[in-house]
C-alpha cells in the first residue's frame, strides 16, 4: 500500500514550460528576471508537491510502525519483521528552489540561522552567568581527567576510546566542534568535545544531573586552598546560576532544545563542556545514561562500543531498538525506521548506510580506524 501511494505521488506530471524572458523583453530586464523566477518557482513547486505527498505518506507509515513496536514492547510481544517499514524513503530529484531576486537579505526560506561556535558559547557564558571555563593546560590533562571520571563511573576502556574514535576520528580535542577546522570557521552542528555533545545535552545535564555536577565541583573544592579555592567557590556559584536557568523550563527535550538554541543563556551553558572539572563529568554522564537506560529496559548484556555509540548517535530508545533487533532483520530494515524525518535528512551516516546492519558495521569500522590515530592511543593510555 505504501509503495503504491509513494509511486502515484511521484509520477504526477512535472512538466512546466520555462521561459527566460517575457514578451520578447531583454533577458536582463527586471520583468524578464521576475518572469524567469516565477517559471522556475512553478517548476520547483510542480516537482516538490508530489515528492512532499510521497514523503508524508512514507513518514506517517514509519510513525505508525513505531507505535506498533512500542505497544508490543509494553505487552512483551515479539516484534516481527512486518513491524518495520521495509522500503527506503523517497528521494527528491527535481530542481532546487530558485532564489527570489527581490527577497530581502537574510536566510532563504527553509534555511537555518548560522550555528554558534565556541567563541559564542564562551561569550554568552561570561555575559549571562559570569562563567569562564577552566580550560586545560594541555590536551593530555583533559584526557586524563575524562578517563578518570569515565572509568570511575563504570564505563569501560573500550567504550571510552571507541566513542571518542568514532565521534572525532581519533584526533579530536576537548574543544573540537563539528565542522570547524583550521580551514573552515563555520560549524555544521553545536556538537562539542570527545563525545560531540549537543548544546541541548548540556542544558539537560544541568537540569537533570545538577547534583552530580555540583558534587564533583565540591569534592575538588575540598582539595584546594587560598585563591584556587576561592576561584572554585565562584565557579560553583556561576554554575548554580546556570542550573537555575536550565531548570526554568519544563523538563522536556523540546524545551531544553529551545533554550539551548534560541537564548543567549542556553548557548552560554554549552561552555561547561570545555571546563576541565565539568566537561568530563557531563560527557561521562551522557554515555552512562545510555548504559543505565539499557539496563532499565531489561538489556543485561554489556554494551559494546559500537552499540553504545549507536545509542549516543540516535538517542537511547532508538538506539536500543536497533541493538535488540534480531541479527537476521538487520540486513533488511532501513535505518529510516529509527528517525524522525528531519533527523534522518540531517544524518548522512544513516542515509549512506541504508540498513541497520550496514550502520552498525560502519560505526564499528570507523571506530577501528579511528582507534589507530594518535589521539585515540593517547586516550587509551590515559584509561589504563
Amino acid at each position: 500500500m505504501l509503495r503504491r501511494l509513494v509511486t502515484a505521488a511521484l509520477l504526477s506530471p512535472l512538466a512546466v514550460m520555462l521561459s527566460a524572458c517575457a514578451g520578447g523583453l531583454p533577458a536582463g530586464s527586471s520583468i524578464a528576471v521576475a518572469g524567469d523566477y516565477e517559471a522556475k518557482l512553478a517548476a520547483w513547486d510542480a516537482a516538490r508537491r508530489p515528492y512532499e505527498a510521497a514523503a508524508a505518506a512514507y513518514w506517517d507509515a514509519v510513525s505508525d510502525k513505531r507505535r506498533i513496536r512500542n505497544a508490543k514492547r509494553r505487552s512483551n510481544e515479539t516484534i516481527l519483521l512486518d513491524d518495520y517499514v521495509l522500503e527506503h524513503p523517497p528521494v527528491y530529484s527535481g530542481p532546487p528552489r530558485p532564489v527570489d531576486p527581490n527577497a530581502p537579505p537574510g536566510p532563504r526560506p527553509g534555511e537555518a540561522p548560522p550555528i554558534p561556535v565556541i567563541a559564542d558559547f564562551l561569550r554568552h557564558a561570561k555575559a549571562q552567568f559570569g562563567f569562564v571555563p577552566d580550560q586545560p593546560a594541555s590536551e593530555l590533562d583533559f584526557k586524563r581527567a575524562y578517563a578518570r571520571v569515565a572509568l570511575a563511573s563504570g564505563l569501560t576502556r573500550e567504550q571510552i576510546v571507541g566513542v571518542y574514535a568514532f565521534e572525532t576520528g581519533g584526533n579530536g580535542t576537548y574543544d573540537t566542534q563539528a565542522g570547524v577546522s583550521p580551514k573552515r570557521a563555520t560549524a555544521i552542528s553545536p556538537a562539542v568535545g570527545y563525545n560531540q555533545m549537543l548544546s541541548t545535552n548540556s542544558v539537560s545535564m544541568l537540569a537533570e544531573h545538577a547534583d552530580i555536577v555540583l558534587a564533583a565541583l565540591r569534592r575538588k573544592e575540598q582539595t584546594l586552598q587560598g585563591e584556587a579555592r576561592r576561584a572554585m567557590a565562584r565557579k560553583i556559584e556561576a554554575v548554580k546560576r546556570m542550573i537555575a536557568y536550565a531548570k526554568s523550563v519544563p523538563g522536556k527535550w523540546s524545551e531544553y532544545d529551545k533554550l539551548a538554541k534560541q537564548t543567549a543563556g542556553g548557548m552560554g551553558i554549552h561552555a561547561i563542556v570545555l571546563d576541565i572539572d565539568i566537561g568530563p563529568v557531563v560527557q561521562t554522564q551522557k554515555l552512562l545514561n545510555s548504559v543505565l537506560f539499557a539496563r532499565m529496559k531489561g538489556y543485561r548484556a554489556p554494551l559494546t562500543a559500537p552499540e553504545l555509540e549507536l545509542m549516543n548517535l540516535t538517542g537511547d530508545s532508538t538506539g536500543l531498538d536497533m541493538v535488540t533487533m534480531p541479527v537476521e532483520f538487520r540486513t533488511q530494515v532501513p535505518t529510516s525506521n529509527f528517525f524522525q524525518r528531519n533527523g534522518y535528512e540531517r544524518n548522512p551516516v544513516a542515509r549512506r548506510t541504508g540498513v541497520v546492519g550496514k550502520l552498525i558495521a560502519d560505526i564499528d569500522g570507523q571506530m577501528q580506524r579511528g582507534a589507530q590515530a594518535a589521539g585515540s592511543k593517547e586516550l587509551a593510555a590515559a584509561a589504563n
